[in-house]
C-alpha cells in the first residue's frame, strides 16, 4: 500500500517520534511509505537524520509552517494537493495542527481514497483564549469533514473531539503511541552518568523530560521545589530538554537559591533517554496540554513511578495509586505532597514502578502500534473496495 505521513515539524518530540517510528515500522511490513514535513527546526533538535538513516523518503514542503499565515497556508495546501495527486497515495495520514488541517484538505481535493489523522494533543484547550479556542475548533471541524478515520493516542482525545462536534464515534479508534519498550525495561541506573551531572550516590532524583517552553509546567515544579527540598534535602531535579525558556528558568532557579538542586541537561538524543530515565527515582509530568505524554510510559517501563497532572490522557497510564499519583492541574501543594510521599516511601515507589512496567509492556510497544495501524489501513481499504 502506498502511504504518506505528513507532520509540520520533525523536531524531537512525542508526536514526531511516534510518526518516525510508524513510518519505519510500516516500511518493514512492505508498505511504500513517504514522509512529508515542513522546513522548520528549533532548539529541541531534529529527527530528520534518524528518519533518513532508516531509509524513509522525506519531502520538505517549504510553505508548511507552524505559525499561522493565510497566504503560506493556502500555498502549502496547493503544494500538498499537487504532491498527493502526482504520487497517487492510497492513504494520507496527517499529524499535528497545521499539517493536519492543510494535509487533510489537500488530500480531499486530490481525491486520496483514505485520509487518517492522529490526534496527539488537542488543538483547542481550556487554557487558551476563547477566540483562539473557537478558531481552532472551527478549523478542526472543517478538517474533520475531510477525515476518513481519527486515531487518538488516548481515549481522552476522542472524548474531547466528539464533545466539540467533530466526527462520530465510529470514526475514532484509540492506538497508544508506541516506543522501544525494551530499551527502557533493560536500562539500569548509571552512576557514572549521575556523577557527571553532579548527582551523588545518595541523592534522590526527580526527573522531568520536556521542552523548556510554555504549557510544559516547569513553573509548577519550581514553585513546589522549596517544600520538597525542605522535606528531602538530598533531592535533585533533573530537567532533560531544551528550548527558548532555558535562560529564564536558570535565572529563576538561581534567584530562588536552589541552583544546587537543579540540573539542566539540555538536549539529549532520543536513544540516550533510557540512560537518563533509569538514573531517576521518579518522573513528574506537568504539562497543561498533552494527548498522552510518552515520558510517562517510558518512566514506567524503567520501573519508575510517576506524578502527573490530571490532564488529557495522563490518567490512562498514570493510574492513581497504582502506577503513580495524579494531581489536579496547577495544584502546587498537592504536587509537592505527591513527590515527597514517593521520595520518602521507597517501598511504595518500587511497587508502583513494577506495576507500571507490566502495564506498559502490554499497551505501548512500537510493534503493537504499527500492527494496529496496518490493520486499520487494510480494514479501511477493504471497506472502500
Amino acid at each position: 500500500m502506498r502511504i504518506c505521513h505528513v507532520i509540520t515539524r520533525l523536531i524531537v518530540g512525542g508526536a514526531q517520534e511516534n510518526t518516525v517510528s510508524t513510518c519505519i515500522g510500516l516500511r518493514k511490513l512492505g508498505h511504500e511509505v513517504d514522509l512529508v514535513i515542513g522546513p522548520q527546526a528549533g532548539p529541541e533538535g531534529s529527527l530528520y537524520n534518524q528518519a533518513k538513516a532508516a531509509g524513509v523518503p522525506i519531502t520538505i514542503v517549504d510553505e508548511l509552517r507552524r505559525t499561522p499565515n493565510p497566504w503560506l497556508d493556502m500555498s502549502a495546501c496547493r503544494a500538498l494537493r499537487h504532491l498527493f495527486t502526482g504520487r497517487r497515495y492510497a492513504v494520507v495520514h496527517t499529524h499535528s495542527g497545521k499539517a493536519g488541517l492543510a494535509g487533510r484538505v489537500a488530500a480531499r481535493l486530490a481525491r486520496v481514497p483514505i485520509i487518517v489523522h492522529t490526534i496527539h494533543g488537542p488543538s483547542f484547550y481550556r487554557y487558551q483564549n476563547p477566540a483562539g479556542n473557537w478558531a481552532f475548533r472551527w478549523a478542526e471541524q472543517i478538517a474533520g469533514a475531510c477525515t476518513t478515520q481519527f486515531v487518538s493516542v488516548a481515549d481522552a482525545m476522542t472524548d474531547q473531539y466528539l464533545a466539540a462536534g467533530i466526527g462520530t464515534p465510529d470514526r475514532y479508534v484509540t492506538i497508544h503511541s508506541g516506543m522501544d519498550i525494551d530499551a527502557f525495561v533493560e536500562a539500569r541506573r548509571d552512576d557514572s552518568l549521575r556523577e557527571s551531572l553532579g548527582i551523588s550516590e545518595t541523592d534522590l532524583v526527580v526527573g522531568k523530560i520536556a521542552r523548556l517552553f510554555r504549557m510544559k509546567g516547569h513553573e509548577f515544579l519550581f514553585a513546589a521545589a522549596p517544600r520538597i527540598v525542605a522535606a528531602v534535602p538530598n533531592v535533585k531535579f533533573l530537567l532533560v530538554g531544551d528550548g527558548m525558556y532555558r535562560e529564564r528558568f536558570e535565572w529563576l532557579v538561581a534567584k530562588m537559591g536552589l541552583l544546587s538542586h537543579f540540573v539542566f541537561v539540555g538536549l539529549v538524543p532520543p536513544q540516550e533517554i533510557p540512560r537518563y530515565m533509569a538514573s531517576m527515582d521518579l518522573l513528574v509530568h506537568l504539562s497543561l496540554r498533552e494527548g498522552l505524554p510518552r515520558a510517562l510510559p517510558q518512566a514506567l517501563a524503567c520501573g519508575k513511578p510517576v506524578v502527573a497532572f490530571d490532564v488529557d490522557g495522563a490518567r490512562e497510564v498514570c493510574l492513581d495509586g497504582e502506577t503513580g499519583l495524579l494531581v489536579r492541574a496547577g495544584d502546587v501543594n498537592a504536587l509537592a505532597d505527591a513527590v515527597i510521599r514517593l521520595l520518602q516511601d521507597a517501598e511504595l515507589a518500587h511497587r508502583m514502578g513494577e506495576q507500571g512496567t507490566e502495564l506498559v509492556k502490554e499497551r505501548f510497544s512500537e510493534a503493537r502500534m504499527v500492527q494496529q495501524l496496518d490493520e486499520l489501513y487494510r480494514r479501511l481499504w477493504a471497506a472502500r473496495h
